[in-house]
């Protein structure tokens, strides 16, 4: 026998029993005994801490301190439990809040058990405190369940509140869909903070409305946010959507903003669908919001759209032309029509602006209105510009084979310049078809340089090391024209031709246009006016010293064969 055997000697009973009251008492775990009255017998010093009760005063009172006529009903309903399952089971175990004396909750856990000496029943009782863990539990389900910008429920939450409403309720169920407009671009002109704040003070403010009839206000990350409301009838939630809308009239500041000093915009496009009368089925009335909302985004947004069956229809016309449009972009079936710009004194042609043309295989020839909206929204911007520089390079090629100098204009905007093979592919054209670079011009629209881009500004100064000219179309509609001029390297600005319409008898288009003259001289820029319609206008630019215009009294927009048969003839005269 080992010697740690032979020099073990067991403790005494009384020894025995003192060491495990020692370690009882000493517990971090509560400790309580109860007599088969469930009266407090015993308890250690923890239980007394958690509790905030002396053992003095807890002894001989029955579990729960008080006589049950005082307990809470929630706290009656868990007494019962306890004595019902210690009668069966003589087991009970649970997790549950417990009041202390403090008006604290501790979160617990608890076991009883029952136990029999000498024919007497007596119950051990442990308590754990799980606050710390109930506490790490609620913020694990907060993150899983709620947005952590807005606080708002998410995706999830929304879908499982819909689902229960959808098979309870007896009345109609509204499900509502919504994105703020230009989010993206709000996005990149504030920052990842000022955007956030911006929600946040959207949501405020939705909150502040408090619409009737609603039961959930989601936010499903970004711009997505839903709403669902339940009422007798579906069309009071219309007044509560126009409320929605109104309050977006307001414009938003954001306090400590160092990126802009102006209001902020925040409109909204929405989707509606409901119970019953567009299905009984949560995917399927999703789906439909989700339509709603897409099309009313499609029409260029700030609206509301209940769904119906005829958006199904636009959405298959939708569907049907991006099909036709990348067609069409496989068999090259976009091509530039050139209307030409002239000296107005001489009426020589100084070059033209290639606008874009759609040989339609069942259609025949179409302008850009029929097709401009859906080349942006399917994000088709570049490869249209693309095939626009392709053809305009080798059109300035065979010109300048038959000896012509005239340069050739192309629209571009943010989606054209953001691509990162914009500036790769102007270059390779040049080289690609020996094209002088002064030939080949780029007018750039107002609407791309709104967000202030670095990257754009960058490209147009790469463009200038080229050679390329630059020009700013439709000066004067935007609401910074003027820094624009400070702010980028253009050659030429081109008067919008709502200041060229009435310019024959409005004093005030006059003095507008006289004042762009002005500064173009003092800024060494050239100026061309678009929207020459009559002989009188062109008189009446000439006398205030523009030199160069376009417009249907000059020539509407030809095909390239045309285009070339009017130079071979000014060049023969």
């Amino acid at each position: 026998m080992s010697s740690i055997m032979t020099d073990f000697t067991p403790i005494s009973i009384a020894d025995k029993q003192q060491l495990l009251a020692t370690l009882c008492e000493q517990l971090e775990d509560a400790v309580f005994i109860l007599d088969a009255d469930l009266r407090y017998l015993a308890v250690n010093a923890s239980y007394e801490m958690i509790i905030g009760y002396s053992e003095t005063f807890i002894l001989g009172r029955p579990l729960g301190i008080y006589a049950a006529e005082f307990l809470s009903e929630e706290e009656r309903v868990v007494l019962k439990d306890i004595i019902q399952q210690l009668d069966i089971n003589g087991f009970y175990e649970n997790d549950f809040s417990m009041p202390n004396r403090y008006g604290q909750v501790i979160e617990c856990h608890m076991t009883y058990r029952k136990i029999c000496i000498e024919q007497r029943v007596y119950y051990a009782c442990m308590v754990r405190d799980i606050s710390s863990i109930v506490k790490d539990r609620k913020q694990v389900a907060h993150l899983l369940n709620y947005d952590q910008i807005t606080g708002l429920p998410n995706r999830k939450v929304f879908l499982s509140q819909t689902s229960d409403l959808l098979l309870d309720s007896y009345q109609e169920v509204v499900i509502v869909r919504l994105n703020i407009d230009r989010y993206r671009n709000l996005a990149s002109l504030l920052g990842p903070d000022d955007i956030n704040t911006l929600v946040e003070d959207f949501v405020s403010r939705v909150k502040d409305l408090k619409l009737d009839n609603l039961h959930c206000f989601s936010h499903f990350g970004g711009d997505d946010f839903a709403l669902l409301f339940e009422c007798t009838d579906a069309n009071l939630i219309r007044h509560q959507l126009d409320s929605l809308m109104q309050m977006c009239e307001r414009p938003f500041s954001l306090n400590g903003n160092t990126t802009t000093d102006t209001n902020i915009y925040c409109h909204i496009s929405v989707g509606v669908s409901y119970f019953p009368e567009n299905g009984d089925d949560l995917k399927e009335l999703l789906a439909k919001a989700e339509k709603a909302l897409h099309y009313v985004k499609q029409q260029g947004g700030d609206d509301i759209c209940w769904y119906d069956t005829t958006i199904n229809e636009a959405t298959d016309d939708s569907l049907r032309l991006e099909a036709e449009l990348r067609d069409a972009f496989n068999e090259g079936q976009f091509i530039p029509y050139y209307q030409p710009k002239f000296e107005l004194k001489t009426g020589i042609i100084t070059g033209f602006e290639a606008l874009v043309r759609w040989q339609h295989p069942t259609r025949g020839l179409l302008k850009p209105h029929h097709f401009i909206n859906a080349i942006i929204n399917n994000r088709l911007s570049f490869e249209l510009f693309s095939q626009m520089a392709i053809q305009i390079a080798k059109q300035l090629a065979i010109w300048r084979q038959k000896g012509f100098c005239q340069h050739i204009c192309v629209n571009a905007d943010a989606a054209e310049f953001s691509h990162p093979d914009f500036f790769d592919m102007v270059n390779r054209l040049l080289k690609e078809y020996a094209i002088s670079s002064h030939q080949f011009h780029i007018e750039v629209t107002e609407s791309s340089l709104i967000q202030r881009h670095s990257n754009i500004r960058q490209k147009l100064n790469l463009l200038k090391e080229l050679g390329v000219f630059l020009a700013l179309d439709d000066f004067g509609t935007g609401y910074a024209s003027l820094s624009y001029l400070q702010e980028y390297p253009f050659d030429f600005i081109k008067i919008d031709k709502s200041f060229i319409s009435n310019i024959t008898t409005d004093h005030i288009q006059r003095a507008i246009v006289k004042a762009i003259l002005d500064l173009a001289t003092a800024l060494d820029m050239q100026v061309i006016a678009e929207g020459i319609e009559t002989e009188e206008q062109r008189d009446v630019l000439l006398d205030m010293g523009c030199q160069q215009g376009q417009g249907y009294w000059f020539g509407k927009p030809v095909a390239a064969n045309v285009a070339t048969e009017m130079l071979v003839r000014q060049y023969a005269s």
